[in-house]
């Protein structure tokens, strides 16, 4: 692994933050589930390009999960994982005749993260967890009441641990970063979120770990999700007066139309939705310079006999 050090436990880490403080070196960090891919590698790469310090984390967090949901399911690929990271660089080498690799990776147990014990069901929780209202119950939120719950209270610990210069984010989970957002600044916390666009496949596929769940044919098919995004973003910008949400949704929703209807697919859409960048809640006019996020998250089917549920947004300034 190249001289990558590999953290297990709290104390580890902190010990190891320490002497990065006495050398005076920024540390960024980028929080993960693992099952790495470009868009997690695109965040780690800026985070080599301007930081001295470089940390990742790998954990798959227990609260963030239904007890509905098949936590157990989720992909674990960490042998993987850390391979990819042992090579991943800086995008600087010939301006700084250097190169910077990442040079931790944080591996907790869920012991470690959770010493009071953690249950699926938040009713039998205990211990201290932290919400983040206001921004947590729509959209996602609505969908998995206890999702961002379980983020905030995950990045916060991440947070606690690693006290890091600089945070990473990628946008197509663009609720979770409004949340971590608020989070920062309301607990008063010293960190620079930083987020990055999403990163995407040829076809305008939204790059996830969801992904390898689809066929072949059900991945070229989900590239319809970003086109009709993309059809009303292009809206906004090419007609400055198209800021009313309907007129924008209606352009998703005669894109999406033969694929929700049974013509070309089956898609179940949880939502489309316009919403404000900051307080995500429900815009019915666009402010141009203010600006929104249109999301979206549908269930297309996987070409295996299920359904996989994706999620894409296009952000308006």
């Amino acid at each position: 692994m190249s001289g990558i050090k590999v953290f297990r436990s709290v104390k580890d880490v902190r010990e190891y933050r320490l002497q990065c403080t006495l050398r005076g070196e920024s540390v960024g960090f980028v929080p993960t589930m693992g099952a790495l891919h470009e868009g997690h590698c695109s965040l780690i790469k800026e985070s080599l390009n301007n930081n001295d310090v470089t940390i990742v984390s790998i954990f798959v967090n227990p609260s963030q999960f239904s007890p509905t949901e098949d936590l157990d399911a989720y992909p674990r690929t960490l042998d993987c994982d850390l391979e990819l990271l042992s090579v991943l660089k800086n995008d600087r080498d010939e301006e700084e005749n250097s190169s910077r690799k990442v040079n931790a990776v944080f591996v907790p147990t869920v012991s470690e993260m959770y010493p009071s014990g953690i249950s699926l069901d938040v009713n039998e929780q205990k211990g201290a967890f932290v919400s983040v209202l206001g921004v947590s119950g729509q959209l996602e939120g609505r969908m998995r009441p206890q999702f961002f719950r379980g983020v905030a209270t995950v990045v916060t610990k991440l947070f606690n641990v690693i006290t890091p210069t600089k945070a990473y984010f990628g946008q197509k989970d663009i609720q979770q970063t409004v949340v971590v957002k608020n989070l920062v600044k309301d607990l008063l916390l010293p960190i620079e979120i930083v987020v990055l666009p999403t990163i995407r496949e040829k076809s305008g596929l939204a790059l996830s770990s969801r992904n390898s769940y689809l066929s072949e044919n059900a991945r070229d098919d989900a590239a319809i999700i970003y086109k009709a995004l993309h059809l009303a973003e292009l809206e906004y910008y090419n007609n400055n007066e198209v800021t009313d949400s309907l007129e924008l949704l209606k352009i998703i929703d005669n894109v999406l139309k033969d694929y929700t209807d049974g013509t070309k697919g089956n898609y179940d859409i949880d939502y489309v939705s316009i919403n404000h960048p900051k307080t995500l809640d429900t815009l019915d006019k666009i402010t141009p310079g203010v600006g929104a996020i249109i999301s979206t998250a549908i269930k297309v089917p996987n070409g295996h006999g299920d359904f996989t549920r994706l999620i894409d947004n296009v952000v308006l300034k």
